[in-house]
Protein backbone atom coordinates (compact mmCIF):
# COMPACT_ATOMS: atom_id res chain seq x y z
CA UNK A 1 0.00 0.00 0.00
CA UNK A 2 0.99 3.63 -0.46
CA UNK A 3 1.39 5.15 2.99
CA UNK A 4 1.76 8.64 4.35
CA UNK A 5 3.13 8.35 7.87
CA UNK A 6 2.30 10.96 10.54
CA UNK A 7 4.38 11.27 13.69
CA UNK A 8 6.70 13.60 15.55
CA UNK A 9 8.72 12.42 18.61
CA UNK A 10 11.36 9.72 19.07
CA UNK A 11 8.58 7.35 20.14
CA UNK A 12 7.31 7.33 16.55
CA UNK A 13 10.66 6.50 14.94
CA UNK A 14 10.53 2.67 15.41
CA UNK A 15 7.19 2.57 13.61
CA UNK A 16 8.42 4.72 10.73
CA UNK A 17 11.53 2.58 10.31
CA UNK A 18 9.49 -0.63 10.45
CA UNK A 19 7.10 0.64 7.77
CA UNK A 20 10.00 1.73 5.55
CA UNK A 21 11.45 -1.79 5.87
CA UNK A 22 8.09 -3.44 5.10
CA UNK A 23 6.53 -4.30 1.75
CA UNK A 24 4.56 -1.05 1.87
CA UNK A 25 5.71 2.21 0.29
CA UNK A 26 6.08 5.24 2.56
CA UNK A 27 5.62 8.05 0.04
CA UNK A 28 5.69 10.94 2.52
CA UNK A 29 5.85 11.87 6.19
CA UNK A 30 3.71 14.41 8.03
CA UNK A 31 5.24 15.88 11.17
CA UNK A 32 5.13 18.99 13.33
CA UNK A 33 7.11 22.07 12.21
CA UNK A 34 10.68 22.51 13.44
CA UNK A 35 10.80 23.67 17.07
CA UNK A 36 13.37 25.58 19.07
CA UNK A 37 15.32 23.54 21.62
CA UNK A 38 18.61 23.43 23.49
CA UNK A 39 20.51 26.22 25.16
CA UNK A 40 20.85 28.13 21.92
CA UNK A 41 17.11 27.81 21.20
CA UNK A 42 17.89 26.88 17.61
CA UNK A 43 15.29 25.38 15.30
CA UNK A 44 15.50 21.59 15.27
CA UNK A 45 13.64 19.08 13.11
CA UNK A 46 11.47 16.47 14.81
CA UNK A 47 13.04 13.00 15.18
CA UNK A 48 10.60 11.71 12.55
CA UNK A 49 11.58 14.43 10.10
CA UNK A 50 15.27 13.70 10.62
CA UNK A 51 14.77 10.02 9.74
CA UNK A 52 12.62 10.84 6.71
CA UNK A 53 15.22 13.25 5.33
CA UNK A 54 17.96 10.64 5.79
CA UNK A 55 15.87 8.18 3.77
CA UNK A 56 14.99 10.69 1.05
CA UNK A 57 11.27 10.70 1.89
CA UNK A 58 9.16 13.79 1.27
CA UNK A 59 8.33 15.68 4.47
CA UNK A 60 5.19 17.76 5.04
CA UNK A 61 5.18 20.14 8.02
CA UNK A 62 1.88 22.03 7.96
CA UNK A 63 1.27 24.53 10.75
CA UNK A 64 -2.20 22.97 10.85
CA UNK A 65 -3.76 19.98 9.06
CA UNK A 66 -6.46 22.43 8.00
CA UNK A 67 -3.96 24.13 5.66
CA UNK A 68 -5.46 23.93 2.12
CA UNK A 69 -2.03 23.47 0.50
CA UNK A 70 -1.28 20.51 2.78
CA UNK A 71 -4.64 18.92 2.01
CA UNK A 72 -4.13 19.39 -1.71
CA UNK A 73 -0.69 17.76 -1.59
CA UNK A 74 -2.07 14.86 0.45
CA UNK A 75 -4.71 14.23 -2.20
CA UNK A 76 -2.01 14.32 -4.91
CA UNK A 77 0.00 11.69 -3.01
CA UNK A 78 -3.06 9.41 -2.99
CA UNK A 79 -2.28 7.34 0.11
CA UNK A 80 -4.16 4.10 0.69
CA UNK A 81 -3.72 4.56 4.45
CA UNK A 82 -2.08 7.00 6.84
CA UNK A 83 -0.51 5.32 9.89
CA UNK A 84 -0.09 7.68 12.85
CA UNK A 85 2.10 7.58 15.96
CA UNK A 86 2.08 10.60 18.28
CA UNK A 87 1.66 13.19 15.55
CA UNK A 88 0.44 15.89 17.91
CA UNK A 89 -2.38 17.64 16.02
CA UNK A 90 -6.09 17.05 15.56
CA UNK A 91 -7.15 15.91 12.10
CA UNK A 92 -10.28 17.47 10.55
CA UNK A 93 -12.89 15.41 8.74
CA UNK A 94 -11.76 16.56 5.27
CA UNK A 95 -8.31 15.12 6.00
CA UNK A 96 -9.59 11.92 7.60
CA UNK A 97 -11.59 11.12 4.48
CA UNK A 98 -8.65 11.24 2.03
CA UNK A 99 -7.08 7.74 2.40
CA UNK A 100 -9.29 4.79 1.47
CA UNK A 101 -8.39 2.88 4.64
CA UNK A 102 -8.37 5.99 6.83
CA UNK A 103 -5.84 7.21 9.37
CA UNK A 104 -4.74 4.37 11.64
CA UNK A 105 -3.35 5.38 15.02
CA UNK A 106 -0.98 3.35 17.18
CA UNK A 107 -2.00 4.19 20.75
CA UNK A 108 -0.07 2.98 23.79
CA UNK A 109 -2.85 1.40 25.82
CA UNK A 110 -5.41 -1.37 25.45
CA UNK A 111 -8.41 0.70 24.44
CA UNK A 112 -10.82 1.84 25.76
CA UNK A 113 -8.52 2.17 28.77
CA UNK A 114 -6.45 5.34 28.99
CA UNK A 115 -7.67 7.35 26.05
CA UNK A 116 -5.69 10.57 25.78
CA UNK A 117 -2.22 12.07 25.79
CA UNK A 118 -0.49 10.23 28.65
CA UNK A 119 -1.62 6.57 28.64
CA UNK A 120 1.72 5.09 29.74
CA UNK A 121 2.24 7.54 32.59
CA UNK A 122 -1.30 7.16 33.88
CA UNK A 123 -1.19 3.35 33.74
CA UNK A 124 1.91 3.27 35.94
CA UNK A 125 0.53 5.85 38.35
CA UNK A 126 -2.71 3.89 38.67
CA UNK A 127 -0.82 0.72 39.56
CA UNK A 128 -1.94 -1.25 36.49
CA UNK A 129 -0.20 -4.62 36.14
CA UNK A 130 -0.53 -4.79 32.36
CA UNK A 131 -0.92 -2.35 29.50
CA UNK A 132 -0.27 -2.61 25.78
CA UNK A 133 -0.91 -0.93 22.46
CA UNK A 134 -3.86 -0.68 20.08
CA UNK A 135 -4.26 0.25 16.45
CA UNK A 136 -7.54 1.94 15.63
CA UNK A 137 -9.20 4.01 12.91
CA UNK A 138 -9.13 7.67 13.88
CA UNK A 139 -12.49 9.40 14.22
CA UNK A 140 -13.18 12.97 15.28
CA UNK A 141 -13.60 11.84 18.92
CA UNK A 142 -10.60 11.41 21.26
CA UNK A 143 -9.24 7.88 20.71
CA UNK A 144 -12.77 6.53 20.23
CA UNK A 145 -12.43 4.85 16.85
CA UNK A 146 -12.90 1.13 16.12
CA UNK A 147 -9.95 -1.12 16.97
CA UNK A 148 -7.98 -3.10 14.40
CA UNK A 149 -5.30 -4.77 16.52
CA UNK A 150 -4.09 -5.14 20.11
CA UNK A 151 -0.96 -6.29 21.93
CA UNK A 152 -0.32 -6.50 25.67
CA UNK A 153 2.73 -5.79 27.81
CA UNK A 154 3.46 -6.44 31.49
CA UNK A 155 4.30 -3.39 33.59
CA UNK A 156 7.42 -4.29 35.56
CA UNK A 157 7.85 -3.23 39.20
CA UNK A 158 10.74 -0.92 38.29
CA UNK A 159 9.29 0.47 35.06
CA UNK A 160 9.34 4.20 34.53
CA UNK A 161 7.17 5.84 31.90
CA UNK A 162 10.34 6.10 29.81
CA UNK A 163 11.36 2.45 29.91
CA UNK A 164 7.83 1.19 29.38
CA UNK A 165 7.20 3.57 26.48
CA UNK A 166 10.43 2.44 24.81
CA UNK A 167 9.27 -1.20 24.92
CA UNK A 168 5.81 -0.33 23.66
CA UNK A 169 7.22 1.79 20.84
CA UNK A 170 9.38 -1.11 19.63
CA UNK A 171 6.70 -3.79 19.98
CA UNK A 172 3.98 -1.48 18.71
CA UNK A 173 5.90 -0.93 15.48
CA UNK A 174 5.34 -4.59 14.62
CA UNK A 175 1.66 -4.27 15.46
CA UNK A 176 1.32 -1.27 13.15
CA UNK A 177 3.00 -3.07 10.25
CA UNK A 178 0.79 -6.13 10.84
CA UNK A 179 -2.26 -3.86 10.79
CA UNK A 180 -1.21 -2.37 7.44
CA UNK A 181 -0.68 -5.91 6.11
CA UNK A 182 -4.13 -6.95 7.33
CA UNK A 183 -5.84 -3.96 5.79
CA UNK A 184 -4.19 -4.57 2.44
CA UNK A 185 -5.21 -8.24 2.50
CA UNK A 186 -8.76 -7.44 3.60
CA UNK A 187 -8.37 -9.59 6.73
CA UNK A 188 -9.23 -6.95 9.32
CA UNK A 189 -12.63 -5.77 10.45
CA UNK A 190 -12.68 -2.70 12.72
CA UNK A 191 -14.26 -3.59 16.08
CA UNK A 192 -16.11 -0.81 17.96
CA UNK A 193 -14.71 -0.09 21.40
CA UNK A 194 -16.84 -1.30 24.32
CA UNK A 195 -18.61 1.27 26.44
CA UNK A 196 -17.29 -0.38 29.62
CA UNK A 197 -13.75 0.13 30.91
CA UNK A 198 -13.26 3.62 29.53
CA UNK A 199 -10.61 5.70 31.31
CA UNK A 200 -8.90 8.93 30.37
CA UNK A 201 -5.22 9.87 30.41
CA UNK A 202 -4.94 13.63 30.55
CA UNK A 203 -1.56 15.17 29.75
CA UNK A 204 0.67 15.50 32.80
CA UNK A 205 1.71 19.00 33.76
CA UNK A 206 4.61 20.04 35.95
CA UNK A 207 2.11 20.81 38.72
CA UNK A 208 0.76 17.24 38.46
CA UNK A 209 4.27 15.90 39.05
CA UNK A 210 4.66 17.31 42.57
CA UNK A 211 5.10 14.47 45.06
CA UNK A 212 2.48 14.11 47.80
CA UNK A 213 4.14 12.53 50.82
CA UNK A 214 0.88 12.00 52.74
CA UNK A 215 -0.06 8.98 50.60
CA UNK A 216 1.21 5.39 51.06
CA UNK A 217 4.76 4.50 50.03
CA UNK A 218 3.59 2.41 47.05
CA UNK A 219 1.65 5.40 45.71
CA UNK A 220 4.71 7.66 45.98
CA UNK A 221 6.73 5.03 44.09
CA UNK A 222 4.14 4.78 41.29
CA UNK A 223 3.78 8.54 41.04
CA UNK A 224 7.50 9.15 40.67
CA UNK A 225 7.97 6.35 38.12
CA UNK A 226 5.00 7.59 36.12
CA UNK A 227 6.50 11.08 35.96
CA UNK A 228 9.96 9.85 34.90
CA UNK A 229 11.49 11.16 32.70
CA UNK A 230 8.82 13.74 31.89
CA UNK A 231 7.54 15.99 33.29
CA UNK A 232 9.79 14.88 36.17
CA UNK A 233 8.64 14.35 39.76
CA UNK A 234 9.60 17.04 42.26
CA UNK A 235 9.19 18.35 45.76
CA UNK A 236 10.30 21.50 47.58
CA UNK A 237 13.21 21.67 50.03
CA UNK A 238 14.15 24.89 51.83
CA UNK A 239 12.12 26.92 49.38
CA UNK A 240 13.61 25.47 46.18
CA UNK A 241 12.39 22.78 43.83
CA UNK A 242 14.14 19.41 44.11
CA UNK A 243 13.73 16.88 41.33
CA UNK A 244 13.01 13.35 42.51
CA UNK A 245 14.12 10.29 40.53
CA UNK A 246 12.64 6.81 41.02
CA UNK A 247 12.45 5.77 44.67
CA UNK A 248 12.45 2.40 46.44
CA UNK A 249 9.82 1.31 48.90
CA UNK A 250 12.07 0.69 51.88
CA UNK A 251 12.18 -2.43 54.01
CA UNK A 252 10.73 -2.30 57.50
CA UNK A 253 14.20 -2.07 59.04
CA UNK A 254 15.41 0.81 56.81
CA UNK A 255 15.21 3.26 59.71
CA UNK A 256 17.90 2.46 62.34
CA UNK A 257 16.68 0.59 65.41
CA UNK A 258 15.56 2.86 68.19
CA UNK A 259 14.64 5.78 65.91
CA UNK A 260 11.02 6.69 65.31
CA UNK A 261 9.50 6.08 61.91
CA UNK A 262 9.56 9.39 60.04
CA UNK A 263 6.27 11.21 59.53
CA UNK A 264 5.03 11.91 55.97
CA UNK A 265 7.63 14.08 54.22
CA UNK A 266 10.16 13.87 57.05
CA UNK A 267 13.73 13.27 55.84
CA UNK A 268 16.08 10.83 57.56
CA UNK A 269 19.61 10.81 56.13
CA UNK A 270 22.19 8.14 56.94
CA UNK A 271 25.73 7.87 55.56
CA UNK A 272 24.58 5.85 52.58
CA UNK A 273 20.88 6.59 52.06
CA UNK A 274 18.12 9.14 52.34
CA UNK A 275 14.73 7.95 53.58
CA UNK A 276 11.48 9.88 53.50
CA UNK A 277 8.34 9.12 55.48
CA UNK A 278 4.99 8.54 53.82
CA UNK A 279 1.50 7.75 55.08
CA UNK A 280 2.50 4.10 55.39
CA UNK A 281 6.18 3.27 55.62
CA UNK A 282 9.27 4.79 54.11
CA UNK A 283 10.73 5.32 50.65
CA UNK A 284 14.43 5.57 49.88
CA UNK A 285 15.45 8.25 47.40
CA UNK A 286 17.57 7.33 44.38
CA UNK A 287 18.82 10.32 42.41
CA UNK A 288 17.74 13.88 43.09
CA UNK A 289 18.18 17.00 41.00
CA UNK A 290 18.79 20.22 42.96
CA UNK A 291 17.61 23.43 41.34
CA UNK A 292 20.03 24.50 38.60
CA UNK A 293 22.26 21.42 39.02
CA UNK A 294 22.70 17.97 37.56
CA UNK A 295 21.16 14.85 39.02
CA UNK A 296 23.16 13.23 41.80
CA UNK A 297 22.82 10.36 44.29
CA UNK A 298 20.54 11.40 47.15
CA UNK A 299 23.17 10.54 49.79
CA UNK A 300 25.66 12.93 48.16
CA UNK A 301 23.03 15.68 48.06
CA UNK A 302 22.15 15.13 51.73
CA UNK A 303 25.78 15.40 52.83
CA UNK A 304 26.12 18.65 50.96
CA UNK A 305 23.01 20.33 52.38
CA UNK A 306 23.40 18.82 55.87
CA UNK A 307 19.89 17.64 56.66
CA UNK A 308 18.72 18.80 60.09
CA UNK A 309 16.77 16.41 62.35
CA UNK A 310 13.04 16.75 61.69
CA UNK A 311 13.39 18.57 58.35
CA UNK A 312 10.56 17.93 55.90
CA UNK A 313 9.81 18.47 52.27
CA UNK A 314 7.36 21.32 51.64
CA UNK A 315 3.69 20.47 51.89
CA UNK A 316 4.31 17.92 54.62
CA UNK A 317 3.64 18.31 58.28
CA UNK A 318 5.43 16.36 60.96
CA UNK A 319 3.22 15.46 63.90
CA UNK A 320 4.46 14.21 67.22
Amino acid sequence: MRLVFAGTPETAVPSLEALIASDHEVVAVVTRPDARSGRGRTLQPSPVKAVALERGIEVLTPASPRDPEFQARLRELGPDACPVVAYGALLPREVLDIPAHGWVNLHFSVLPAWRGAAPVQRAIMAGDETTGASTFVIEEGLDTGPVLGVMTETIRPDDTAGTLLDRLADAGAGLLVATMDGLEAGRLTPVPQPSEGVSHAAKLTSADAEVTWTVPAYAVDRHVRGCTPAPGAWTTFRGERLGIGPVTVAAADAVPSGEKVPAPGEIVATKRAVHVGTASGVVTLGEVRPHGKRAMPAADWARGVRIEPGEVFAGSEVTS
